[in-house]
């Protein structure tokens, strides 16, 4: 169970540059500082990651998402607010180029995580900052549904773990928004968790 305490340490290890393993909604994952380059080196080291592979950048409250990204058209918006908090990853344009390190080289994309946290992790949605979340395996590695789960090595590096029980274990579904302002369509580029008749549904 993550207590109001955790969070607050899990916030300030952000803060300083450090890098902590923590459960989502869906598997454990890794966290860092979006804008700390010497974080997101050691995040992607841990993982073994391939430099410049995008990753998601996660808030744990919709309206400081939405906030955060002002830019964002009307619909998707809208779709945002439909899709979360829920076990997706919303791909959406990125026309202020926010987030650099999580973006890879396309620069113009932006990968969104909101997670609809359980009871065990509840007690994180009080950070109040945007995260860079990748899962806690090595890449190309299982996802991990419980913290025994996460490689010995990516625990040991950390400089905070912290453990939610289990998890469902399957991760969040990908899905492509970026031309949902101009033409409505959308795309699912990984399945995962929320099916594509859900999105459908709450897409309307």
């Amino acid at each position: 169970m993550i207590t109001a305490a955790d969070a607050r340490t899990f916030a300030r290890a952000m803060a300083v540059g450090g890098v902590a393993v923590f459960p989502a909604d869906t598997v454990y994952g890794l966290a860092c500082e979006p804008d700390s380059a010497e974080a997101v080196r050691r995040l992607y080291a841990l993982k073994r990651r391939a430099p410049g592979k995008p990753a998601a950048v996660m808030f744990f409250d919709l309206e400081l998402a939405l906030a955060a990204l002002a830019e964002l058209g009307g619909r998707t918006r809208a779709a945002l607010r439909a899709l979360l908090p829920g076990a997706l990853t919303a791909l959406v344009p990125n026309p202020a180029r926010r987030y650099p390190l999580a973006c890879g080289p396309d620069g113009l994309s932006l990968g969104v995580r909101v997670p609809r946290l359980g009871p065990a992790a509840a007690a994180l949605e009080a950070v109040r900052w945007p995260v860079l979340q990748s899962s806690a395996n090595a890449a190309g590695g299982p996802d991990a549904r419980t913290l025994a789960a996460v490689p010995a090595s990516i625990r040991a590096g950390a400089d905070l773990v912290l453990d939610g029980g289990e998890l469902p274990g399957t991760p969040s579904t990908v899905v492509d928004l970026r031309r949902y302002d101009a033409h409505g369509t959308w795309r699912v580029v990984r399945e995962g968790a929320m099916t594509p008749e859900e999105i459908a549904a709450r897409l309307g």
